[in-house]
This record gives structure tokens, C-alpha cells and sequence, in this order.
């Protein structure tokens, strides 16, 4: 079975001309992108998403950042897509992300790590709801799922 995540690229991302980069290394690994805009974080909207980390002294940084330049908002699908992606990203601070993970290879910084993933099932559900409207979803089957691994690989859910 297929789960769901958000993936934000960050205003570094796009400052940086990063965005084909990283949207082919989440294709390369087999995950289908069901929904994508580019937009402008409102602090609002900022704080709606930064939710648990309001009253944290790096919050105002943490909007003045998400806000500075326009994001591109993903959903991805695929099997394990939370973990998978994940693990693509890369740890927080692109100086002790690994070699060969988008924050190793393109990031040196905690907060300038070019991607937002959700950590969780359940944060990405909430996380999705903030970016995008069921209407704005479009799944689809890939012609190159055989490709992707067989049936008996995937455990039921």
C-alpha cells in the first residue's frame, strides 16, 4: 500500500536553482508526486505549519526564513513514502547529513537544509491538510511500477 507525505522545498531550494535537483532524486526513487505549487509562505501560514515550535526562541528566524522567498509545496506517494523520504533528505543539519542525501550533497546548514519532509504518518496528514485541498491531489499509476518492485516485497496494510 502506498502512504502519503509533504515535502517542502525550502527558499534556498529555489534561491539556489535546486528544485529539478531534488524533484528528480524523489522520482529517481520511485515516489509519484501527486501534488505540487509553488507559493508564498504567509506568516500565517508559517505559524500554522511551525505550530510546536511558537514559543521556541528560533521561531522568529524560522518565519523570517520560510518567508523571505516562495516554496515549492509536494505531496509524494509511494510505499513507506515518510520513511523514504526521509531518508533521502537527510539528517537536519546538512553538515552531519550523509554523503549521497540532498541535505549531504547541497546543504551546510541547520536551518537552510533545503527541505521540509514530515517526520510521521500522522504529521503529514496534518501537514497536507495545511498545504493542499483533497481537490488539488491527482494519483496516478506509474507505467514503470513493475519496475519498482514486486507485489510480494511490499508488506499489506
Amino acid at each position: 500500500m502506498s502512504e502519503r507525505t509533504l515535502v517542502l522545498l525550502k527558499p534556498d531550494c529555489i534561491e539556489r536553482r535546486l528544485v529539478g535537483r531534488v524533484i528528480a532524486r524523489l522520482e529517481d526513487k520511485g515516489l509519484n508526486i501527486i501534488a505540487m505549487k509553488m507559493i508564498r509562505v504567509t506568516p500565517e501560514l508559517a505559524r500554522r505549519h511551525y505550530a510546536e515550535h511558537l514559543n521556541k526562541p528560533f521561531y522568529p528566524g524560522l518565519e523570517s526564513f520560510i518567508t523571505r522567498s516562495p516554496i515549492v509545496a509536494m505531496i509524494v506517494e509511494g510505499p513507506e513514502a515518510v520513511a523514504v523520504v526521509r531518508n533521502l533528505v537527510g539528517v537536519t543539519n546538512g553538515l552531519e547529513a550523509a554523503a549521497g542525501t540532498i541535505r549531504g550533497d547541497f546543504s551546510s546548514s541547520q536551518q537552510m537544509n533545503l527541505v521540509h519532509a514530515s517526520d510521521s504518518p500522522e504529521s503529514a496528514l496534518r501537514e497536507m491538510d495545511i498545504f493542499f485541498s483533497q481537490a488539488e491531489l491527482c494519483p496516478y499509476a506509474p507505467a514503470v511500477k513493475p519496475w519498482l518492485g514486486t507485489h510480494e516485497e511490499r508488506p499489506a496494510r
